[in-house]
């Protein structure tokens, strides 16, 4: 038997911690090969050998982790009930720790005078520690367990030491008192703490949802019921009941139900949603269609030979899945700093108060209670847990007012690290939909447009306005724009100016009458099929506008050529600038597309790109992005279409353009609202911005305790009787939050540009 590679759902998770958590464990058992946990999309992908570990035992071990593993397929409904209650009881416990703590540091700092005060703000506190943020201590407990810490650890030590501390103040002030000491509380620093890192919870949660939405969009795409031809029978079935083989009828505007062979018909088909590319692929018998993809003009009939889990969106689906659960979770520098740093300053805390109860024995056991809280209040992480999520929270405004949108804030260190770029081609580096380039009118009116130019233009404004061709479009957009919006269209149209006699041959042309002429508008084959001569010098720039990746579309008058039209997916304006601009950053750019070599290397030519790749699948996008990773490149891939999800899941970061489609956006971790790739320079650079600060503001949340803990622990006290104030440490620890936000705050005015 071969191994197995599943993807699951992993319920209780809260933490970066606990995905890292299960991977340890998962990855230590005889039979697992190897176990990848995604704490944003909630699942793990474990990769096993069943003859030596049942997926019974795999469930077993994550449930002993405290954590719960499901490995039924989870319906959309069942998914968003899930994620609503979560994100609800989320959200209720902020509010509430936020509607408990604020009167604690109104009475700790402005009413402090008040009767009862400290007893007040204890019984305040008392539900903030214990219901909203019991989470917190819970994880900790945990970790203890498994011998270790993180952010946790120091919130549950921190936030309960400031508590029984003052607890033991308020309800035992005169012990203190008696040794000639203030009995201080810090009730509002256990409070605020609690609050602030439940309000990044939520909105981490928030982010969290996102995550799972491209995969439920995908499955969207696909139909919920078929026309299906059994015993000479045509009847609707559900989807899931077609098996290979089955003939499917397709109707124009339907969407094709599996993936199948064309084998009665002729038909346009927009496959934009799988493969990108703007124009519709034309099918004959014999020819094979992809499921989910729109039939535009005639009926087919297909026999089905992918069904279910076999067809290609399918494939797409899983694609992204494992890509999103194949990536390990970015561990928070703070929680990697905090696994050092707990440690330590419990050990210090201890130390402290050894060494007090034996230096001083008869005023030791006060005073070392004190020196060990004052150590662990002075190392609560309330400028650690600031220093990321306030940088952040100023980088994303500032992104969003240059039109950049970031998903998942996590990726903004990642964006700085990048080292290649790889640009889908189709609506990222180029326009997205063919546009006219040029012009070629009769040689008779020596290069000028003839005297019954307005004519011509009118005839193919009318008659292509009654196309649905992508090319049809294009046509009418740069004819009506050049001869002005007065320009008739073609329904309607009174007098001289009607169309009619309108016909369209698929994939080929269309033919009408306009006024009292006849009109051929289509290609060279179409035009010559009509009885159309092709002049020699259209004929020989055709062959010159076709190496440059140009298509043609001609125009006949009562069957003599008037005019050639070329068109092509043009290159974005600001594309090659900010290509160019990417390599002077040192970023290597590479170029992807489903399109042919010759139109793939002519953009890339044009757009100053070395390195491409052509005719390029979903499933080969995304392992050209894997081949780089492998070549040990943080790779950043920006697309557009459905068919970039799954390379733009598994690169290091995922880029989307604001004007493609939703599931590529939310695949992605960062969107470029108005597609411009001058956004993705300044995204860059922000996140290098952000990341510095970032930085900064961990250095400073760390200054003030290397400096603060050993004089909370009584080093100066032998030399100078100096002995920090618990209510120093407090200050200092407040300082060193204000310091925190101030320097975030230095972002808004920076300029990124």
């Amino acid at each position: 038997m071969g191994k197995i590679k599943g993807i699951y759902r992993v319920d209780g998770m809260s933490c970066a911690s606990c995905a890292g958590s299960i991977e340890t464990m998962l990855a230590a058992q005889k039979g697992v090969e190897s176990a990848a946990v995604n704490l944003a999309s909630e699942q793990v992908v474990v990769e096993y050998n069943p003859e030596l570990i049942t997926l019974e035992q795999i469930v077993k071990t994550v449930d002993d982790l405290g954590f719960k593993i499901i490995t039924r397929d989870l319906s959309e409904e069942e998914e968003l009930d899930m994620a609503a209650v979560r994100l609800k009881k989320l959200k209720l416990n902020t509010i509430l720790s936020a509607a408990f703590s604020i009167p604690v540091v109104l009475i700790a700092m402005v009413f402090h005078h008040i009767q009862h005060g400290n007893l007040i703000m204890m019984m305040l506190t008392i539900p903030v520690l214990a219901l909203f943020g019991r989470e917190f201590f819970i994880i900790a407990w945990k970790r203890m367990l498994h011998f270790s810490a993180n952010m946790d650890t120091l919130v549950a030590m921190g936030t309960g030491s400031a508590f029984i501390f003052s607890a033991f103040n308020t309800l035992y002030p005169e012990y203190l008192v008696t040794r000639g000491l203030e009995p201080h509380v810090y009730f509002e620093a256990a409070a605020v703490i609690v609050t602030f890192i439940l309000l990044g919870r939520y909105f981490e949660e928030k982010a969290k949802r996102k995550t799972s939405e491209a995969i439920k969009k995908l499955m969207g795409l696909g139909v919920k019921t078929a026309k299906v031809i059994r015993n000479g029978v045509e009847k609707e079935m559900l989807i899931s009941k077609i098996v290979k083989g089955d003939i499917l009828v397709i109707r124009p505007g339907e969407k094709i139900p599996a993936d199948g062979k064309v084998i009665e018909g002729f038909s346009s088909i927009d496959e934009s949603m799988i493969t990108g590319e703007s124009v519709p692929v034309n099918k004959w018998p014999g020819e094979s269609v992809i499921g989910a993809t729109i039939n535009q003009t005639g009926s087919l009939k297909v026999q089905t030979d992918k069904v279910g889990n076999e067809t290609l969106l399918a494939q797409i689906i899983r694609l992204v899945q494992e890509a999103q659960g194949s990536k390990a979770p970015i561990q928070k520098l703070a929680d990697r700093i905090a696994a050092v740093f707990v440690p330590i300053v419990i050990g210090i805390a201890i130390l402290t108060f050894i060494a007090w109860s034996i230096w001083q024995p008869a005023t030791g056991a006060p005073l070392a209670f004190i020196a060990a809280v004052t150590v662990l209040v002075i190392a609560c992480p309330c400028a650690l847990g600031l220093a990321t999520p306030t940088a952040l929270m100023v980088g994303l405004g500032k992104a969003a007012q240059h039109g950049i949108l970031v998903k998942d804030a996590q990726s903004l260190e990642t964006v700085c690290k990048t080292t290649a770029i790889v640009l889908d081609k189709t609506g990222t580096v180029t326009i997205g939909r063919p546009q006219v380039t040029d012009v070629f009118w009769d040689p008779e009116f020596t290069g000028r447009e003839p005297a019954n130019a307005p004519d011509v233009t009118g005839a193919i404004v009318a008659i292509e306005s009654m196309s649905e061709h992508p090319f049809a479009q294009a046509l009418v957009n740069f004819f009506r724009g050049a001869k002005g919006t007065d320009v008739p269209d073609g329904h309607g149209l009174p007098g001289d100016h009607a169309v009619s006699g309108f016909e369209s041959t698929t994939g080929k042309g269309v033919s009408a009458y306009f006024a009292t002429d006849f009109y051929h508008i289509g290609s060279r084959s179409y035009i010559i099929d009509s009885g159309c001569k092709v002049p020699t010098e259209f004929a020989e720039e055709e062959a010159r506008q076709k190496l440059q990746a140009q298509s043609v579309v001609y125009v006949a008058c009562n069957r003599s050529v008037v005019a050639m039209v070329s068109l092509a997916d043009t290159i974005k304006p600001g594309s090659a600038s900010a290509i160019a601009k990417l390599k002077e950053m040192g970023l290597q750019v590479h170029l992807l597309s489903g399109d042919s070599v010759s139109i793939t290397s002519h953009i890339a030519a044009g757009a100053g790109i070395e390195f491409f790749k052509a005719e390029a699948t979903p499933a080969g996008k995304s392992a050209y992005v894997s081949r780089l990773k492998e070549q040990g490149y943080v790779v950043a891939m920006v697309g557009d279409g459905i068919n970039d999800s799954p390379a733009l899941a598994v690169a290091d970061i995922g880029i989307a353009m604001g004007t493609g489609t939703d599931i590529a956006i939310e695949s992605a971790q960062l969107t470029l609202i108005k597609g411009d790739l001058e956004k993705l320079v300044t995204a860059l650079k922000l996140s290098h911005a952000t990341v510095k600060t970032i930085k900064q503001n961990l250095f400073w949340a760390f200054f003030y305790n290397v400096i603060t803990i050993p004089l909370a622990a009584g080093v100066l006290y032998p030399f100078t009787g100096f002995m920090l104030n618990p209510m120093l440490a407090g200050a200092a620890m407040a300082f060193s939050s204000v310091s925190v936000v101030s320097n975030s705050l230095r972002l808004r005015s920076r300029r990124i540009d």
